[in-house]
């Protein structure tokens, strides 16, 4: 059964739903079995309130910009139809649900929250768990991950769901430096924030083998090699 995963980013008015701010774009990008489709869901979005000076700093969309696209109303059943049942790969997942559960609750109050649909990755809290006391916002995974980011002046939630989603690959997708990357290679391929415990404490099988007296001197010549540059570290085992 293939997996679906829709990588998500929204730009909001402000940073408080409880306060009234509201979705102006969002955006979701589609993966089928960790290969990027091509499909997108993507809209702007009138938000029926002035948006902070603040984030038009941001993100650079203005009132009148949005003057004539349509409400959330108008396009939550159709979001929810094309994201349900997906696995939503989100940076910062709290500040994003936050904002679709408030709109979809101003637009049914009985409505569901977004995690009865799906299932949600937070890269942001995956990202902290492999690079330990570093930055890791979008710029600075991008950068560390080689993604090209020279087009973000500005937010975008479709620009960034794709630069996410070209990030979320390279961090779950290989071993890279091994000391640095402890946490990530504990994790499973699809690093399910929410399945993380459980994977860990999954039974390991592993395989011994003997080694052949002709390896066991091919082993100690390769070590006797390696203590002509220096200390061998592995000598002492």
């Amino acid at each position: 059964m293939s997996h679906r995963q829709l990588v998500l980013d929204t730009e909001t008015t402000g940073l408080k739903p409880e306060e009234g701010h509201r979705i102006i774009e969002i955006a979701c990008v589609e993966m089928i079995d960790r290969k990027l489709t091509g499909k997108h869901f993507h809209c702007y979005l009138n938000p029926e309130r002035e948006i902070d000076q603040g984030a038009i700093n941001v993100h650079g969309l203005t009132n009148d910009f949005l003057q004539d696209k349509p409400r959330f109303a108008d396009i939550a059943q159709t979001f929810l139809d094309y994201i349900k049942k997906a696995e939503l790969i989100i940076h910062n997942a709290p500040f994003d649900l936050g904002f679709l559960n408030y709109e979809l609750a101003y637009w049914k109050k009985d409505t569901k929250k977004i995690t009865h649909y799906c299932s949600v990755i937070d890269t942001l809290q995956l990202a902290r768990s492999i690079h330990v006391g570093q930055r890791n916002n979008l710029d600075a995974l991008c950068k560390r991950y080689k993604v090209d980011y020279s087009k973000r002046e500005l937010h975008g939630a479709l620009l960034d769901a794709n630069l996410l989603a070209q990030v979320y690959l390279a961090m779950t997708g290989g071993q890279g430096n091994f000391f640095d990357s402890i946490n990530e290679a504990s994790l499973p391929v699809s690093a399910e924030v929410t399945s993380q415990q459980s994977a860990l404490q999954q039974p390991v099988s592993v395989m011994l083998s003997v080694l052949s007296q002709n390896e066991e001197v091919a082993h100690a010549d390769y070590l006797m090699a390696l203590k002509k540059n220096g200390a061998c570290l592995w000598d002492k085992y």
